[in-house]
């Protein structure tokens, strides 16, 4: 950035990039960064708690860990205080799902999701300390979905 240049983002301008690119991770492709049927909503809907609860690879988290990770974020981003290291760890405690258990894991992501869109919708006080969070939730979501999206490659090529 060069030093002439002044004045802030308006709040609507942040608010509505945000949103588009929030709501391209989770739900509606808006051809920014996603392929078709890549969206979190999409791909989660398309595995089953079995697969959800399978190790892909030595090392890696099961499906199931990674979404409730996911849940995990948003809650403490919402919070806008961050946890303890031990709960931060407690966060990948889920290693394996049923049915009924993994339907409820996606519902929680979709409640999430709309917390967060509500939250966005209605604060106008956004300092560095927000914007710096809300970029890191952009990213760390947008990350988890790789990760959820070659876990699944893996496991289906096996």
């Amino acid at each position: 950035m060069t030093e002439h240049m002044s004045g802030a983002i308006p709040v609507d301008a942040f608010r509505s990039a945000f949103l588009t690119l929030l709501e391209e991770i989770f739900e509606v492709r808006h051809d920014l960064v996603l392929d078709p049927g890549e969206t979190l909503r999409e791909t989660l809907a398309s595995i089953t708690a079995e697969e959800a609860s399978r190790v892909p690879a030595a090392g890696l988290a099961p499906i199931c860990a990674q979404v409730a990770h996911i849940v995990f974020l948003i809650d403490e981003q919402l919070r806008g205080q961050p946890t303890e290291g031990s709960a931060w760890a407690d966060a990948w405690s889920i290693q394996a799902v049923s049915a009924d258990e993994w339907s409820a894991l996606r519902d929680q992501v979709r409640d999430r999701y709309e917390r967060v869109c509500q939250f966005v919708t209605g604060f106008d006080s956004w300092d560095a300390n927000y914007l710096g969070g809300a970029l890191a939730l952009l990213a760390h979501c947008a990350y988890h979905l790789g990760q959820i999206r070659e876990a699944l490659g893996i496991i289906r090529v096996e």
